[in-house]
């Protein structure tokens, strides 16, 4: 899949907002809209995470308290499959709140009522941060790593002079994995970033992918214990 990293960076952000309270729904949408953000509404958590699971969203607006599914189970699942930007809107002083939804992967958290121009600055820093991540990591072809380097362009991975053999899925993998180091990285995550299909628990083939890449990296004589299995949560590269 290509990206052009100037649509990424200049294109309208599209937002989700889930809050069960139409008129602030209401007030939230028009706000963004008038401030050139494109905006889907749900009313519940359940519509809510089939649309946040179901579509490219920049941004994820989340109350806390929503009928269906609250928004730290929908949070959670949400983040076995994707890594979408998630802001929660919680109750003012809910400190334990904030401290939940830090836990299951909010990147930042608004307390209700909400000065508006406090929402659209933390918005717009929001969105600035995870989009320069995005264009930094489209960009980038070179990943250097204390054993080995790897060439996007060439698809290669190199250790001094010696250059490994891999399928352009297991670099795929590979560079997911390193480009993103130090971060626990799920099953469903992988699949749709790396394998472009959903995840299903009776499914090996990522499994099979990363055993291939462990054992070439040994081969070649590279430590691969710096892949390691999260049991029940995912891989991630240390």
């Amino acid at each position: 899949m290509l990206f052009d990293v100037a649509n990424v960076m200049s294109s309208a952000a599209r937002i989700l907002i889930i809050e069960d309270d139409r008129t602030l729904n209401h007030q939230i949408s028009s706000l963004l809209s008038e401030n050139g953000y494109e905006t889907d509404q749900r009313f519940d958590g359940r519509q809510g995470l089939v649309s946040a699971l179901s579509n490219a969203y920049d941004l994820v607006l989340l109350d806390v308290l929503l009928p269906g599914l609250d928004g730290f189970n929908l949070l959670s699942k949400l983040r076995k499959k994707r890594q979408t930007p998630v802001m929660m809107l919680t109750a003012c002083g809910a400190e334990q709140e904030r401290i939940t939804g830090y836990s299951n992967g909010a990147d930042d958290y608004l307390s209700k009522p909400f000065n508006v121009t406090e929402f659209l600055l933390r918005i717009e820093a929001l969105l600035r941060r995870t989009r320069n991540n995005v264009a930094t990591h489209i960009e980038q072809t070179l990943l250097q790593t204390t054993c080995f380097e790897l060439d996007r362009k060439k698809n290669s991975v190199t250790k001094g002079a010696a250059e490994l053999t891999l399928t352009p899925m297991e670099f795929k993998l590979l560079w997911a994995l390193v480009i993103r180091k130090g971060e626990v990285l799920s099953k469903p995550y992988l699949y749709q970033s790396v394998m472009n299909r959903d995840f299903s628990r009776y499914d090996r083939s990522l499994d099979m992918h990363l055993s291939r890449v462990r054992r070439k990296l040994t081969k070649a004589g590279i430590d691969a214990s710096h892949i390691e299995t999260v049991h029940g949560e995912g891989y991630c590269y240390k």
